[in-house]
């Protein structure tokens, strides 16, 4: 599962863990099927790390730890030591945990969780730091305090329904010589389900209720982040509907902004540049744009139209890591569409050489 020999030490068992559980951590992959190999890669990651269970594993398979409990998998390793402290609840008393291994907390029901988006320019993932996150909430009107009616007036139970937001109607069937009692429950026309009907709504609010504000939060975003990647902002999502229950979290889910000079793919970026016949020809030297300085690449003679050059390190950093990603750079050859007469004649003249040239060797 973790893809290291039966002979690997700790240090290779400790690595291919990391490296495989940020690939997969549902915090930075939302790709169908990402959360279920992120739990298959911890478990395996709970039994090889364990020199125990790694022996009773060696000897019996799987069956020597089908009936280990999440807790005895997990209980002894250190989650925030083994990722230095990022942004992800991988411990077993995290919310994330729970919602893999479905263990169900004792207390109210959490609130719901959050997502937003973030566009950032390729420059902030170069440099990582801080960034503000608009966040839209609802919160109670304050002119009729949440009762959707102007003041001075309150909701009236909905006499259409008396309340109760439904309508029932009965009707009885012969079936098989039998007579059946069919109940239909709908929503009431009315009210629209809300058992109550307004009658002055207010006007601040419309007679929802409800007021759309908006918090902006300070986001911090780390060197190298992703595409794609979710941080998660622990306590900022939905409110609980339980009293004294805990509130969701708030996850930022970071996508790059457009850049006329490049296509990023992970860490490495994607240019295309033309140039002419002759310098494809004859070689020549570019200076390219980069994330920090202009670099100079050497097109070497005979190069084809579509051939991809690397230009090494000059892509983004790589997350979690002191790697860069590189540079590659697709030449295009422009062929003109408009010649003078000089330049045909000298184009033709190129044609007769190679003509010649071709004609020499066939005669050898």
């Amino acid at each position: 599962m973790l893809g290291v020999p039966k002979n690997a030490d700790g240090k290779a068992i400790k690595d291919a863990f990391r490296k495989l559980a940020l690939q997969y951590h549902p915090d930075r992959n939302k790709e169908p099927g990402a959360e279920e190999r992120f739990k298959e890669i911890a478990e395996a990651y709970a039994v090889l790390s364990d020199p125990k269970k790694r022996s009773e594993y060696d000897a019996r398979g799987f069956e020597a730890v089908a009936g280990f409990s999440r807790e005895d998998l997990f209980g002894g390793i250190d989650f925030e030591d083994l990722f230095g402290g990022l942004n992800f609840d991988f411990g077993p008393g995290g919310g994330l945990f729970d919602h893999f291994f479905h263990r169900r907390q004792a207390g109210p029901v959490r609130g719901s969780n959050i997502e937003v988006e973030l566009t950032i320019p390729l420059e902030r993932v170069v440099s990582g730091g801080e960034e503000k996150v608009r966040l839209p909430y609802q919160t109670a009107c304050s002119a009729c305090h949440g009762s959707g009616a102007a003041a001075g007036t309150q909701p009236r139970a909905c006499s259409a329904c008396n309340g109760t937001g439904q309508q029932t109607t009965r009707r009885r069937e012969t079936r098989d010589k039998s007579n059946v009692l069919i109940q239909q429950i709908s929503i009431c026309p009315a009210c629209l389900g809300r058992g109550s009907v307004i009658d002055k709504p207010c006007p601040s609010c419309g007679g929802t209720g409800k007021t759309e504000r908006e918090e902006i939060l300070s986001v911090k975003i780390p060197v190298g982040v992703e595409e794609g990647m979710a941080l998660r902002i622990p306590g900022r999502g939905m409110p609980s509907r339980e009293q004294g229950g805990q509130p969701g979290d708030l996850f930022v889910v970071v996508r790059s902004a457009p850049d006329p000079r490049f296509e990023r793919d992970g860490a490495d970026l994607w240019r295309s540049e033309t140039i002419a016949v002759a310098d494809a020809v004859l070689g020549t030297k570019l200076k390219v744009p980069t994330l920090d300085h202009p670099a100079e690449v050497t097109i070497p003679p005979g190069t084809q139209h579509d051939t991809v050059l690397r230009v090494r390190g000059k892509g983004l950093p790589a997350f979690g890591g002191s790697q860069h990603g590189d540079l590659f750079l697709r030449i295009r050859v422009h062929i003109p569409e408009h010649l003078s007469s000089e330049e045909r004649g000298l184009y033709q003249k190129l044609r007769d050489l190679a003509g010649e040239r071709s004609s020499s060797w066939w005669h050898l």
